[in-house]
């Protein structure tokens, strides 16, 4: 890996509830990794960056919102290993540029501004070709490391999970973490993703094209009703749970993904989805940066 993960613990979270569901319940803290590049994110640029310095090219091409993790941490690791960085980010370029923004730049990243429209026609053969005009030696990364490559990082992160464990719990939002996680499943795991989108229907041909398999329906369970109004979305009662997981466990989360995933697996527990002796692992995917846009006061962390 390009940053040390001897940082990284499995961290046991220890209430009433889970024993009296008699579930256990710990978390893959990804989010140790790095204060920037942290959690799912420097394992899917992990294989890019290394055939970047394989093959001495001169950066990476990625593509990205304005409150993008992904951005970030892509901006900073090729700042380490000695590369650019250009990100093609969606949407106009506004007056104010988010925390984010400002952290690419700071990191060496070149912005190019698109609007919506163009962003959206990112994946088209014609935007393909247009953008290697000029960036012959670079490698494009597409968005959220949407590739059998990102995949292929993910995968490594089941090397850190507890093979006895039934069930491993990710947020999803382009679905590349999960699709490495299902590839290094063993029999009788299962994976759990809880979307951060609305209306993202289309995990199971995600899958199919990240890592060119199917799965049966036990190896993976989708919990699509805890997107909190979409992406980047929040509601009150995800900021309060927030402040109660670091209250009581001293876990800090974000609102973009981990919160949103936490408060699916625990409502779920509740609900008496796991059976009584589960082993439950969630997996943190970092991102705390993206908290930063929130007021002053909103967290207790």
């Amino acid at each position: 890996m390009v940053f040390p993960v001897s940082n990284i613990i499995t961290e046991n979270i220890s209430t009433e509830l889970f024993d009296q569901k008699q579930v256990s319940l710990s978390v893959l803290r990804l989010d140790l990794i790095h204060s920037v590049v942290s959690g799912n994110k420097l394992y899917k640029i992990h294989y890019f960056l290394q055939r970047a310095i394989q093959q001495s090219l001169k950066g990476i091409i990625t593509f990205g919102g304005a409150y993008s993790n992904h951005l970030v941490a892509t901006a900073f690791a090729c700042r380490e290993v000695g590369i650019k960085s250009i990100a093609i980010v969606r949407g106009e370029q506004p007056k104010i540029l988010s925390h984010t923004l400002k952290a690419c730049i700071e990191y060496g990243m070149q912005l190019k501004f698109v609007s919506r429209k163009v962003y959206d026609e990112k994946e088209s053969p014609d935007f393909f070709e247009h953008l290697k005009v000029g960036h012959e030696n670079y490698i494009v990364v597409p968005e959220g490391g949407y590739h059998p490559l990102g995949t292929a990082g993910a995968k490594l992160i089941m090397e850190l999970i507890d093979p006895h464990s039934t069930h491993i719990c990710c947020a999803a939002g382009t679905a590349t973490t999960g699709a490495g996680l299902l590839l290094g499943l063993n029999e009788n795991q299962q994976v759990i993703l809880v979307p951060v989108l609305k209306n993202l229907h289309d995990l199971e041909q995600r899958i199919l094209f990240l890592t060119n398999r199917s799965f049966n329906p036990d190896q993976f369970k989708i919990m699509p009703d805890y997107h909190f109004g979409g992406y980047a979305k929040k509601t009150p009662e995800l900021i309060n749970f927030m402040n109660s997981m670091y209250k009581k466990h001293q876990l800090p989360t974000d609102f973009v993904y981990t919160a949103k995933m936490l408060f699916a697996i625990i409502d779920s527990i509740k609900n008496d989805y796991f059976p009584a002796g589960s082993n439950i692992v969630c997996i943190h995917t970092g991102g705390l940066q993206g908290n930063l846009s929130l007021p002053s006061g909103t967290l207790v962390f």
